[in-house]
C-alpha cells in the first residue's frame, strides 16, 4: 500500500509540473523572478503568500537573521533561547540534538522541523554556518505541517548566492579552548552572470567547560543557482556534516528533595568506556521557480535527507534500591546503564509543488496560493545496549565496567504524509481575511527490530485556519484561529486495552488576537490560548484524558535611538491541566518543565568617541518550572547577565569585526531546566561563565 501510495504521489506531482510548464510556454508576458536579497524574508515558507514581508501575515512569527546569528552568538538551535522568550529549553544537552518548547509545548523532532520550506528529521546535530536565517512560527502549525506537535513550526533557510562576490573568513575562540574556523565564499561566475554560487566551510574543535565532552564537527555546504530566463529560475544546494562529542547526562531529584546546584562542569557520563554521540547528515533540495502571465508563478521543490547516528551514554536512570525509578536516590547514587545504539538511521524525501498569485473579484484583491506536497520517512535501527552496570553517584567518582552486550530491541518505523493546500489572502481597504485549509493524508506503521509489536494504519483529516486584520495608519490589529493535530498509536502489548490502535481526533485549537506597528521603534504584543488534548499513557488505558491549556501574552519590541539599540522579548505564560479523569489530582497543576515567565533584554551602545566600538549587554530570566506532577517541587526563577564589545574597523584595506563576549558573567549556579524524559526526572545546570573571540574578515 506504501508504494502504491507513494508512487501515484510522485505521478500527481509530475503531471501538474508538466501541466504549468505548457501554460508557460504559451504565456507572452512573464513577470521577472525577483533577484534574492541579502536579507532574506522567509514568509513564503510559512503560509506561501511571497508578495507579503512577514510581519504583515497575522501569525506570531520570528525571524533570526544571519547577522544575529553571528552577533548573539548563536551556534546551535537551542541558542535562539537567549534572543526570543517564547522559546526555551527542553532537554537540551551538550553534544546531543536540540530540543525545543514553543509556547510551552515540545517540538517534536520528527514533524514540526523544516528545511527550504521541506520537511526534515530535526534528531541531528544542525549546522548554523550555512543558514541565512531561522524561522520560528509560534503557536498552530497545521495547515503548513499536517500532524505536528502544537507549539510551532522552525524552518532553516540555506545561504543563497549573492550578486556582489563575497568572501569571509571566520575565527571563534573560548577561553576553554574550543576552536570554530568557518569560510563563506559567493558570488556570480565570472563571464556567465546568470550562474551564482555559495559555499560554506566550516571546522570546529568542540572544548566546552562541562567536563569529559571534547569533540570536534565539520560543515561543507555548497549552493548554486542557474537564471535561465527573467522568468525562471533553477536552485540547488546541499550540505554534509558531521559532528563526534561525548554527551551530558543530566542529574536529578535525590529522593524527595531538591539538590543544590554543585559544579555545573561536572558530567556524570565520564566512564572510562565512554563514547562519543556521532551524527553524519547529508541533505539537499532542488528548486525550479517559473513566473508566470498576471504576477502568477509556479515552483517545485525536492528534498532529501539521510542521517546516521551513533548515539552512546554512560546513562544515569533510577534508583533500583529505593524502587524509585523517576529520580535519584537519596544518598546521591544511582542505577548506571551502559547503552550503546550503533548505525541508527533515518531517511526523509520530499517533492512540493506550489502555485501562487494574485486574482480581483469586484472590490476584492485575492492573494492566492495553492501547494500540494508528499514526503516519506524511514527509521531504521539495530539491536542496542542497555545493561546496568552498577551503583554511580552524583560526585562522578565511580568508576564502573563496561558492558556493551546488545540485548535489547529498537523499533522501526515508516510514515507516508500527503498534504494538500489552499490559502487566500483577500484585500478590501484596510481590511484583510485570511483563510487556509490543508486537507491531509498519512499512513504509519512501525515493528520492532525482532518483528514483534506491528503497528499499521492510516487516517485523513482537514485542519483550518483563519484571520482578519486591518490595517491602520502604521499598526496592524488581528484575530486568528488555528486548528493542529497529533498522531498517536497505542503501544502493541498485551496490557493494552485497544493495542495498535490510533487515536482518533487528537486535535488542538488556538485563538490568537495581536498588534504590532512601529519603525524605529518596532514592536508587537500577541495574546494566545491553545488548548491540546492530553494523552495519558496508563495501561490498560492510552486515551485522551483532559487537556493542557496554555494562555499567554506575547511582548517583544526594538529600537534604534542614537546610539542605542535595544531588543526586548516576554512572554508570560498560565499554562495548566484540566478536565483529568484518570488523574484528577492533575486539575489545575502546572506542566512539567515550563517557566511561568520569560524575559529577554538586550542593550548596545556605540561610542561616539571611538567609531566603530560598541558594547552590549543581555539580561535572561526564566520563572519557576513544576518538576514533579503535583507541582510540590518547584525549579527556582534564576536570571543570567551576558556582555561583550564589538569593534569593527579596517586590517589594512580588509573590513574585520572583532567581537568579545562573555556569558554568564557573575558565574551564577543555577538549574536551568527540569525535563522529563523516557519517564524520568532530569535536572540540567546552567553553563559556568566563558567567554570568548570572534573575528571576521572581509577579504
Amino acid at each position: 500500500m506504501k508504494t502504491q501510495f507513494t508512487s501515484s504521489f510522485y505521478s500527481s506531482v509530475l503531471l501538474l509540473m508538466l501541466t504549468f510548464s505548457l501554460a508557460s510556454r504559451a504565456q507572452t508576458q512573464l513577470a521577472p523572478i525577483s533577484v534574492h536579497a541579502e536579507e532574506q524574508d522567509s514568509s513564503e515558507f510559512f503560509l506561501g503568500f511571497e508578495e507579503f514581508r512577514l510581519r504583515e501575515i497575522p501569525v506570531s512569527s520570528e525571524s533570526i537573521s544571519e547577522k544575529d546569528l553571528q552577533q548573539k552568538q548563536i551556534y546551535r538551535l537551542s541558542d535562539i533561547t537567549k534572543v526570543d522568550a517564547s522559546t526555551t529549553d527542553s532537554y537540551n544537552a551538550t553534544g546531543y540534538w536540540d530540543m525545543m518548547s514553543v509556547r510551552g509545548f515540545t517540538l517534536d523532532n520528527r514533524s514540526n522541523y523544516y528545511r527550504e520550506g521541506l520537511p526534515i528529521n530535526a534528531e541531528t546535530s544542525i549546522p548554523l554556518e550555512n543558514k541565512a536565517s531561522i524561522d520560528v512560527l509560534k503557536g498552530l502549525s497545521g495547515v503548513q505541517a499536517g500532524a505536528s506537535s502544537p507549539g510551532g513550526q522552525i524552518n532553516y533557510t540555506i545561504k543563497r548566492p549573492t550578486v556582489a562576490p563575497l568572501r569571509e573568513v571566520r575565527s571563534d575562540v573560548t577561553d576553554s579552548g574550543n576552536l570554530l574556523l568557518a569560510a563563506d565564499v559567493a558570488g556570480p561566475v565570472s563571464g556567465h552572470q546568470q550562474f551564482g554560487y555559495r559555499f560554506n566551510l566550516a571546522q570546529e574543535m568542540l572544548s566546552p567547560h562541562l567536563k569529559d565532552s571534547r569533540g570536534e564537527r565539520s560543515l561543507v555546504s555548497a549552493a548554486g543557482e542557474w537564471r535561465i530566463s527573467e522568468s525562471q529560475l533553477l536552485e540547488a544546494e546541499i550540505e554534509w556534516s558531521r559532528r563526534s562529542q561525548p554527551s551530558q547526562a543530566g542529574f536529578s531529584l535525590l529522593g524527595s528533595r531538591l539538590p543544590d546546584v554543585g559544579d555545573p562542569d561536572l558530567n556524570l557520563n565520564n566512564q572510562s568506556w565512554t563514547r562519543p554521540v556521532v551524527f553524519r547528515g547529508l541533505t539537499g533540495s532542488l528548486r525550479y521557480t517559473q513566473s508566470l502571465a498576471s504576477s502568477w508563478s509556479w515552483s517545485a521543490a525536492l528534498g532529501l535527507q539521510g542521517l546516521g547516528t551513533d548515539d552512546h551514554l554512560a546513562y544515569p536512570y533510577g534508583c533500583s534500591k529505593e524502587n524509585n525509578f523517576d529520580r535519584y536516590c537519596s544518598d546521591g547514587t544511582f542505577d548506571m546503564y551502559d547503552f550503546r545504539s550503533d548505525n541508527e538511521s533515518r531517511e526523509t524525501r520530499s517533492l512540493k509543488v506550489s502555485l501562487q498569485g494574485q486574482a480581483q473579484t469586484k472590490s476584492i484583491r485575492h492573494a492566492l496560493n495553492f501547494a500540494l506536497m508528499g514526503w516519506g520517512t524511514r527509521e531504521r535501527f539495530e539491536r542496542q545496549a542497555y545493561n546496568l552496570v552498577g551503583e554511580g553517584n552524583v560526585e562522578g567518582t565511580a568508576q564502573l565496567p563496561a558492558n556493551g552486550t546488545l540485548n535489547d530491541q529498537s523499533t522501526n518505523r515508516d510514515a507516508g504524509n500527503l498534504l494538500f493546500s489552499v490559502n487566500d489572502a483577500m484585500s478590501f481597504g484596510a481590511w484583510k481575511a485570511w483563510l487556509g485549509l490543508s486537507f491531509n493524508y498519512l499512513q504509519r506503521d512501525s515493528v520492532r527490530t525482532d518483528g514483534t509489536r506491528k503497528t499499521d494504519f492510516s487516517q485523513s483529516f482537514p485542519i483550518p485556519w483563519a484571520a482578519l486584520s486591518y490595517n491602520f495608519e502604521k499598526v496592524m490589529a488581528y484575530v486568528s484561529y488555528g486548528e493542529g493535530l497529533e498522531s498517536f498509536v497505542t503501544p502493541n502489548k498485551s496490557g493494552y486495552a485497544h493495542p495498535g490502535e490510533y487515536l482518533k481526533d487528537v486535535r488542538s485549537r488556538q485563538m490568537e488576537v495581536g498588534v504590532r506597528g512601529g519603525k524605529d521603534i518596532v514592536w508587537g504584543a500577541a495574546l494566545f490560548q491553545i488548548d491540546h488534548p492530553v494523552v495519558t499513557d496508563q495501561a490498560p488505558a492510552y486515551e485522551v484524558d483532559g487537556e493542557a491549556r496554555h494562555r499567554g501574552l506575547e511582548l517583544e519590541a526594538t529600537a534604534k535611538l542614537v546610539q542605542w539599540e535595544f531588543d526586548a522579548s516576554v512572554m508570560f505564560l498560565q499554562a495548566t491541566r484540566e478536565d483529568s479523569d484518570l488523574n484528577p489530582s492533575l486539575n489545575g497543576k502546572k506542566p512539567l518543565n515550563v517557566p511561568e515567565q520569560t524575559l529577554r533584554l538586550g542593550a548596545g551602545y556605540y561610542f561616539k568617541s571611538a567609531p566603530g566600538l560598541s558594547a552590549n549587554a543581555r539580561i535572561i530570566h526564566e520563572g519557576t518550572r513544576a518538576v514533579v506532577s503535583d507541582n510540590s517541587i518547584m525549579l527556582p526563577a534564576w536570571t543570567r547577565l551576558d556582555a561583550g564589545l564589538s569593534y569593527v574597523s579596517k586590517w589594512g584595506s580588509v573590513p574585520t569585526t572583532v567581537r568579545f563576549f562573555a556569558e554568564n558573567l557573575a558565574n551564577t549556579r543555577y538549574w536551568r531546566e527540569s525535563p522529563t524524559q523516557y519517564g524520568h526526572i532530569y535536572l540540567y545546570p546552567g553553563e559556568s561563565r566563558f567567554w570568548g573571540l570572534s573575528l571576521i574578515a572581509d577579504l
